[in-house]
């Protein structure tokens, strides 16, 4: 078998999806789209959101070849998978022609716009084909496909905490001290992680923005299979509560970390039974082993109020090391700085960046690490990403360009037709516009899966990836027209139409 886990590829899909050969009107073509239906958290503001993690999906499920032994391991599972563990339906025709004909490669195109591209709603992200009687098999792959929401939605969080962050740093950082940003967003989510695949493709995505990880899976994924090799992601040596309570005082447990890792960037959990004698009692008493290493002292808090702890720590640390102002006016700790990872969320975030800013020191005193909320506390609704049919040519030659429009969720609406994606000339955003349509530039979705091998060529290495949303995300604006206004007008009038069948009931056949 081909597939992951010892599932048979014939068998990553919905249950339905199985059944729909049998029911899609035969046809010469179909096309189905993805899209974000709203930005991240329906944010109105700033609407910006990242696509990526599509070349996993294509590289791991997609463009893998089937065989025999999948379609008789996936008969064998559907014969009784109907209800009452009776014969349930699937194309096992088709799957054994196009094994035979088609070496086992799945019949569609797949284009998508490039790893990383920072796109706006209803942006068509990638577009699937299906010809002749494999058209019936147009959205077979939907379940799979629609997986990137994931990375994607990680990849969109993480870039959105870092402009938080920048926002404090263009306020209250030297020139010299903006090297410090790129590590300011630690990934801590690989233990909350439902699996390690999980792990690997959400960490991978936060590194499209920073480079402080220890999540290891997605760090050497990123850099071995994306990166040929060339690193992309850091950590510090640190203490845990296991490491701190297994000394007799927690001021031994702090002079073997100085001792062990003290010339170097380290960082100490210090609220193992009392944060705030630690700060006043342990750490002046450590002090001079510390500076004897002459290392940089990262100081962990992990319970209490998430603004007071760090107001604490940057406030004891400051009177036993010190600080300059530099020349925004901002306190910037000497050989030390405080980390904030218990609970960090987009909201909290704000909230200790202002109370850190109000009490006079500078954003780069400060670093944050998430877990579950980076990794875990986001769904594929965060930006309503899905993928809806818009065109089909019927086996009379007639196409039928179509959308959905549900009385009662106007926010499902979608788009009708084929697609193609072009740079706007003012300010680069991608915007959609309809296939047929003459455009001077280059189509932005490229063919990434065409029912066969997939050449390597296809896809960025990590570094450009990263490049690319570092660009876009800063040159494009917070919120942008994605769809064409040809494209809108074409919508409109399709809406028409199919609304006046539905007035009329030829909609539904009556």
């Amino acid at each position: 078998m081909s597939g992951p886990f010892g599932i048979p590829l014939p068998l990553l899909t919905d249950s339905y999806k199985a059944s729909h050969f049998a029911l899609y009107p035969t046809a010469q073509v179909a096309t189905a789209y993805c899209e974000f239906r709203h930005g991240f958290d329906k944010d109105t503001e700033d609407e910006r959101m990242i696509f990526c993690g599509l070349r996993y999906i294509i590289e791991q499920y997609i463009a893998r070849p089937w065989t025999t032994e999948d379609v008789d391991m996936a008969e064998a599972f559907f014969c009784t998978h109907n209800a009452g563990f009776t014969e349930y339906p699937f194309p096992k025709h088709l799957f054994l022609k196009f094994i035979a004909e088609n070496s086992g490669y799945f019949p569609v195109r797949i284009e998508a716009l490039s790893e990383g591209s920072v796109v706006y709603p209803h942006t068509p992200v990638f577009q699937i084909t299906a010809k002749g009687e494999y058209s019936s098999l147009i959205t077979y792959l939907e379940t799979v496909l629609l997986m990137s929401w994931y990375p994607s939605t990680v990849a969109t969080l993480s870039r959105r905490s870092r402009t938080v962050i920048e926002d404090y740093y263009h306020g209250s950082v030297d020139e010299d001290g903006w090297w410090t940003l790129e590590t300011r967003m630690h990934d801590f989510g690989f233990r909350g992680c439902t699996c390690v695949e999980q792990s690997m493709i959400g960490g991978a995505a936060h590194l499209l923005s920073f480079e402080g990880t220890d999540t290891l899976s997605a760090a050497f994924y990123a850099q071995y299979r994306l990166n040929g090799g060339r690193p992309v992601a850091t950590s510090i040596p640190a203490t845990e509560h296991s490491v701190m309570t297994a000394y007799s005082s927690e001021r031994q447990a702090m002079l073997s970390t100085i001792e062990a890792y003290g010339g170097g960037v380290f960082a100490c959990v210090m609220d193992s039974y009392d944060y705030s004698r630690a700060l006043s009692e342990v750490l002046p008493v450590v002090a001079s082993k510390k500076l004897e290493k002459g290392g940089y002292l990262v100081i962990r808090p992990d319970s209490g109020d998430q603004v007071e702890a760090v107001l604490m720590g940057l406030r004891a640390a400051d009177k036993v090391f010190g600080s300059v102002v530099n020349s925004k006016g901002y306190k910037v700790i000497t050989g030390a700085s405080v980390i904030q990872g218990d609970g960090v969320t987009s909201a909290s975030l704000r909230r200790i960046l202002a109370a850190v800013h109000d009490a006079g020191y500078s954003a780069q005193s400060v670093g944050f690490g998430m877990g579950g909320g980076l990794l875990q506390k986001v769904n594929r609704d965060t930006m309503s990403m899905a993928v809806k049919l818009s065109s089909i040519t019927y086996e009379n030659g007639e196409t039928r360009d179509i959308m959905k429009f549900p009385k009662e969720g106007s926010e499902k609406v979608s788009l009708p037709g084929r697609f193609a994606v072009y740079a706007d000339q003012e300010n680069g955003v991608p915007v959609a516009f309809r296939s047929v349509e003459a455009h001077p530039g280059e189509n932005l979705l490229r063919v990434v899966y065409d029912g066969g091998p997939v050449d390597p060529g296809v896809w960025d290495d990590f570094a450009t990836v990263k490049q690319r949303v570092n660009d876009q995300w800063g040159r494009f604006p917070r919120h942008a027209q994605a769809v064409s206004d040809s494209l809108l007008a074409y919508q409109k009038q399709v809406h028409a139409k199919q609304e006046q069948s539905v007035s009329e009931g030829t909609a539904f056949g009556v």
